[in-house]
Formats: structure tokens, C-alpha cells, sequence
């Protein structure tokens, strides 16, 4: 798919919703938004479309029922909100959907689902099966028992990794902003119809974050990483407004295209690149550079330097000796067995160390290259 005139003829969409375009604090859910979007959706499936929606707003329909007036910010507050708003979306979907005759199914996901390949192969059946019977699954972080350690905070990223899961022809990323602009469109600025180059096209555009409403946890920043993260999986995404759904799954002019940047991804480099919450970090001399950016393991002859702190099989970033990040990696060694195999080739270690010491630091399956962000970019967050 390379244009968005071609979203009517999708096989599979996956749609996602912010919290901002389905909630607020004060009104819990907002009747009139879920309307809007179940009608739309509905439509769109009832012309033969696979939809697979992912929904923000848990959390904030859950302060009204609990007599909160804002949103908590400790982990126990925000899980107990979003037990209780869970449910009450739902219960709110179950109703709107029976309109059109349409069924639909609750798939929670955290985001060590979408990182173990036991878990990944489980959503992916899970959600697959759903969409044999005909039912729309509903998919949501599971921020009830989601830990600080493995939670997004946000469900831009998961809906990338959704569509990616399921092999879907087109992502759509709404939120109460109509597209993406090179400054806030008050002060002049204009819409960014399409992005073919997510770092050339973007250069000097001031990306916003959580809106005025303040009941979301993502703001364009995340849809713009999800955006990238789909089109770089080579599935395009349109960023625009709840308000403008139907208009999106016509096919119209609205919002701001992702193009497509590269083939399907391995799901876990996937991760590798875009979400993992890296714990340190290896500086690599000059050859090991060039090694890596080739397709090559690293080894410890080509490092220089360590930081941080962390065990074997967690994400480090890999670094050039000017500081700039080149790629991301697993490590297959500890952050205190590092400094004594620094410089050293792998017949020195294993004479050294131990045989155990003569693999990479970093093995190229457990690797990815990244794209330097455009330096003239700015992400107000």
C-alpha cells in the first residue's frame, strides 16, 4: 500500500485511539467520541475489512468511578484506575458495536507479550483466531498489572508492533491533532501531508507532546516513533484526528502519511531498535564501527570503553568514539565482565578467561543499526 487513497482496498487495518479523543477526567468516557468511532468502524468492517482497534483511556475512565480528580502518578493508582476503566470501556464497546451486529473481543497485552517470543506467538495466535471467528479484538496495554519496568507508557508503540504482529496493510494513529506540522499551526505553521524520509522530512519540525487535556501519556512524539517504527517494518501509517476517522478509512486527504522505509522486521529487532529500555552502553574504536554498521558480531578487540550497569542478555547501545549512537545491542556478557576483555581477541580470552570468554560481546543476530535522528529535529516533550 503507498498511498493513502488505497485504505478503502486494505485487507487488515489496525486502528488506535487516544485517551485524549475517547475520555476526559471529568466525564470519564465520552459517549459521543465512542459513537463517532464505533460508527465508523463499523461501517468499515461491514464492507470487509479486518480491523483489529487498539484503545487507549483505561486509566481515565476509572478517576470519575473512584472520585479522583486527576491522574495518579504512582503504579498502584493508575492500576487500580485502569481495573476499574477497563471494564467500563468494554462494557461501553460491547453495547455500541451490537449496533451493527458486530462482536467484539478483549486482548490485554503488557509489553514483555510483544518482547518473548513465547508470549509474541501467543498474542499473535490469540488475535489471529479472533479475527477467524469475525470478532473485532480490542487491544489495550494491560496497565493493571503492567510493571514500571516493562510498561510502554504509551499505546502509539504497541499499535505499531500490533500491526506488525498481524501483517496489517496500514496502521492509523488518532488523537485530537489533525496531522503532524512543521510548527504549531497557530503560529503559522503547515500541515506535513507526507513523510517519504522520517529523518529528512523532519528536520526542524517541533513535534508537541501530551496535549492541554492531560489525560494521555504519549502526545505526537509517540506517534510520530510509532509512525516510524510501522513504516520501517514496511507498513505505512497515517497520523491524524479521531475526529477525522472516516475520512481516513475513505481514503481522503486528511492527516499525515508515513511512507513506507523498509521491509518486514524480526519483531524482537523490532524492539531492539525502538523500545527497549537500554541499560548501558560499549564505545567502539573506529574498525569496529565500520564492522558493525557492515552486519557484523562485535567483539571485544573493537571496544574501548563501558558504562553502566547491566547483565548478560539486556540491550546496551554501541556507540562511536565521538559519543554518537550507532546501533543497539544484547549483551552477551555482565557490565563488570567487560573492562577485563577490553581490546582483547578471542584467542586471548579463551587463554586468558576461558572458553566461556571467546564469544562476541554483541552477536549480529542480536543486533541493529540505527538511523541517526536529523540533528536539526526538535522533539518538545
Amino acid at each position: 500500500m503507498e498511498r493513502r487513497e488505497d485504505i478503502p482496498r486494505a485487507h487488515r487495518v489496525v486502528v488506535k485511539v487516544g485517551s485524549s479523543s475517547l475520555t476526559s477526567i471529568e466525564s470519564s468516557i465520552d459517549e459521543q467520541a465512542v459513537r463517532m468511532i464505533v460508527d465508523a468502524l463499523g461501517e468499515t468492517k461491514a464492507r470487509g475489512i479486518e480491523l483489529v482497534f487498539v484503545s487507549s483511556g483505561a486509566i481515565t475512565a476509572g478517576l470519575a468511578p473512584l472520585g479522583l480528580s486527576r491522574r495518579p502518578k504512582n503504579l498502584a493508582g493508575k492500576q487500580a484506575a485502569a481495573a476499574v476503566g477497563q471494564g467500563l470501556l468494554m462494557g461501553r464497546y460491547i453495547e455500541s458495536f451490537a449496533r451493527y451486529g458486530v462482536t467484539v473481543g478483549q486482548v490485554l497485552v503488557t509489553a514483555e507479550d510483544l518482547m518473548r517470543r513465547s508470549h509474541y506467538k501467543n498474542t499473535h495466535r490469540q488475535i489471529e483466531r479472533l479475527l477467524d471467528f469475525g470478532v473485532l479484538p480490542i487491544v489495550n496495554e494491560n496497565d493493571a498489572v503492567s510493571s514500571q519496568e516493562i510498561k510502554f507508557g504509551d499505546n502509539d508503540r504497541i499499535a505499531a508492533l500490533i500491526a506488525h504482529l498481524i501483517k496489517a496493510d496500514v496502521l492509523l494513529l488518532l488523537s485530537d491533532v489533525d496531522a503532524l506540522y512543521t510548527k504549531d499551526p497557530r503560529k503559522g505553521g503547515d500541515r506535513i501531508p507526507v513523510v517519504n524520509d522520517p529523518i529528512k522530512d523532519l528536520e526542524g519540525v517541533q513535534i508537541g507532546s501530551v496535549g492541554a487535556a492531560g489525560v494521555g501519556s504519549g502526545g505526537m512524539v509517540t506517534k510520530v516513533q510509532a509512525a516510524r517504527i510501522a513504516a520501517a517494518s514496511g507498513i505505512p501509517a497515517l497520523v491524524t484526528s479521531a475526529q477525522n476517522i472516516t475520512r481516513a478509512l475513505h481514503g481522503e486527504d486528511v492527516g499525515t502519511w508515513f511512507a513506507t522505509s523498509g521491509g518486514r522486521r524480526n519483531v524482537r529487532l523490532l524492539w531492539l531498535a525502538h523500545l527497549a529500555d537500554i541499560k548501558g552502553s560499549l564505545t567502539l574504536d573506529p574498525g569496529a564501527v565500520e564492522a558493525i554498521r557492515d552486519r557484523n558480531s562485535l567483539l571485544a578487540a573493537g571496544v574501548i570503553g563501558v558504562s553502566g550497569t547491566f547483565d548478560a542478555g539486556e540491550p546496551v547501545s554501541l556507540r562511536d568514539p565521538d559519543g554518537r549512537e550507532i546501533a543497539h545491542g544484547l549483551s552477551n556478557y555482565t557490565s563488570d565482565e567487560i573492562p577485563l576483555m577490553l581490546g582483547k581477541s578471542t584467542s586471548v580470552l579463551a587463554d586468558e578467561l576461558g572458553d566461556d570468554y571467546s564469544r562476541e560481546l554483541v552477536h549480529v543476530d542480536n543486533l541493529v543499526v540505527l538511523r541517526a535522528r536529523g540533528a536539526r529535529t526538535k522533539l518538545k516533550k
